[in-house]
C-alpha cells in the first residue's frame, strides 16, 4: 500500500529544483547585463598629463675626479741655534704669519757672552796689528841704512803679517757670534700660515730641531686621481670645478699633470691650484671635481621627466591608446634642470612631463597641452 505523503514530498522536491533552475538563470542574465554594460562605458582616464619629447642639445664634456686638499708646498721651520733654552713663542697653528716675522725666541745670554769675549779678542788684535805695523814701518825706514839685519829687517815683517792675520780671524770668529746671536730668533721663511707647532717653552734643544710646519702663501691644491684613459683629455690650463666638505664649488686651475701612473690602480695624479679664498677648504680634506673639457650634443628630457624606482631611471612613455608603457633608460650627464639620456627612447616618443610617481604602468592618462609661458607685464617687472 503506498503511503499518502510520498506524492507531496515529490511534488515539493520537483517546485524547489524548479525555483533553484529560476534562480540561476535570473543571477546569469543579470551578469551578463553588467559585464555587456561595462564593456560598454569608456575607461576613465587615471590623471591629465603634459607630455614632452627628447630634445637634442649640446652638454658639456666632463672628466670626474676625486682626491684630497693638500698645501701646495709645506716648510718645516726649525732652530739653527745648538743647545738654546727657548724663551717665548710668538705665534701658534693658524696664525698668519709674513716673511721675517719672528715666530719664537732663545734665551741669548750665552750669545751674548760670547760676543762680548770675541769683541775683547779683536780689540786686542788690532792693538798687536797696530805695534807689530809700527815696527815694521821702522825696520823699513832702517833697511837702506844698513842699522838691522835682513833676518831682523824680516822678522818685523812677518810680525806685522802674522798680526793682521790673527785680527782677520777674530774679525770672522766675530761676525760668527753676530750670526749665532741672530739665530737666538726664529724668523718665518715666507708669509703663510702655521699649520702644526712642536715648540715648547722651556726646552733645550738642537740644532735642525724642527718647530713649525708653514703652508707656503697660504696656497691649498687639489691632488686628485684620474683614470689613465682620461689623463689625456686633460691640459694644464684648464678649469676645474672642486667640491669639498659638501661646501660650495670651488673654481681651480689644472697646474700640472703627473708624468707616471700607478702600475696598481691605474690611475695618475693632477694637481689643481685652489684660490686664496678657498671658503671650506682645507688640507687634509677629501674633495670631488670635475674637469670641463669641451662639449658634444646628446637627448635630453627634463629632469621632471625622469623617475628613479629600485636604483634604476625610467620614463612613462604616452601610447596612441593614451596608456603609459614604463620604458627604461640610461642618464648621462645634467644641465641645469634637464638630463641626457643615452638609452631606452627615440627622439619621438612622447613621455610625461612631470607628476609621473602618481602613475604606474598601464593607466590610462588624458594629454593636455602645457600653457604656453606668458610674459610679464611692464609693471610687474619693475
Amino acid at each position: 500500500m503506498t503511503s499518502p505523503t510520498r506524492p507531496f514530498k515529490r511534488r515539493v522536491a520537483f517546485t524547489a529544483l524548479a525555483l533553484a533552475c529560476a534562480a540561476g538563470a535570473l543571477t546569469f542574465a543579470v551578469r551578463a547585463a553588467d559585464d555587456k554594460a561595462a564593456a560598454a562605458a569608456p575607461a576613465r582616464a587615471a590623471l591629465s598629463v603634459n607630455v614632452t619629447q627628447p630634445q637634442t642639445m649640446a652638454l658639456p664634456l666632463r672628466v670626474s675626479a676625486n682626491g684630497n686638499i693638500a698645501a701646495w708646498q709645506e716648510a718645516s721651520v726649525g732652530t739653527e741655534a745648538n743647545g738654546l733654552r727657548l724663551a717665548s713663542v710668538l705665534v701658534n697653528v693658524g696664525d698668519v704669519v709674513k716673511r721675517g716675522q719672528v715666530l719664537a725666541t732663545f734665551a741669548p745670554d750665552t750669545m751674548l757672552s760670547d760676543v762680548a769675549q770675541v769683541r775683547a779678542a779683536v780689540a786686542e788684535a788690532e792693538a798687536t796689528l797696530a805695534d807689530a805695523s809700527a815696527n815694521a814701518q821702522r825696520a823699513r825706514g832702517l833697511q837702506a841704512t844698513g842699522a838691522l839685519s835682513e833676518a831682523a829687517i824680516n822678522q818685523y815683517l812677518t810680525a806685522e803679517r802674522t798680526a793682521k792675520a790673527r785680527l782677520d780671524a777674530q774679525r770672522a770668529l766675530a761676525q760668527t757670534q753676530q750670526l749665532r746671536l741672530r739665530q737666538t730668533q726664529v724668523l718665518a721663511p715666507d708669509f703663510g700660515v702655521i699649520s702644526a707647532r712642536s715648540a715648547t717653552v722651556g726646552a733645550v734643544l738642537p740644532a735642525g730641531q724642527e718647530l713649525f710646519r708653514m703652508i707656503r702663501q697660504g696656497r691649498l691644491e687639489w691632488r686628485a686621481e684620474v683614470a689613465a684613459s682620461d689623463m689625456a683629455q686633460l691640459k694644464p690650463g684648464m678649469a676645474a670645478l672642486v667640491t669639498a666638505g659638501g661646501a660650495p664649488a670651488i673654481k681651480g686651475t689644472l697646474r700640472m699633470v703627473a708624468p707616471t701612473v700607478d702600475p696598481q690602480t691605474r690611475n695618475g695624479l693632477v694637481y689643481v691650484d685652489l684660490p686664496p679664498a678657498a671658503g671650506a677648504a682645507r688640507a687634509g680634506m677629501f674633495a670631488r671635481g670635475e674637469f670641463d673639457v669641451g662639449s658634444g650634443s646628446g637627448l635630453t628630457l627634463p629632469q621632471s621627466a625622469v623617475l628613479l624606482r629600485d636604483g634604476f631611471s625610467y620614463v612613462l612613455r604616452v601610447g596612441p591608446d593614451s596608456k603609459l608603457t614604463q620604458l627604461k633608460v640610461g642618464v648621462g650627464r645634467r644641465l641645469g634642470d634637464r638630463i641626457e639620456i643615452t638609452s631606452g627612447v627615440e627622439p619621438a616618443t612622447r613621455v610625461v612631463a612631470a607628476g609621473g610617481g602618481f602613475l604606474g604602468d598601464g593607466d590610462p592618462v588624458r594629454v593636455v597641452d602645457a600653457v604656453a609661458a606668458r610674459p610679464l607685464p611692464a609693471a610687474a617687472l619693475k
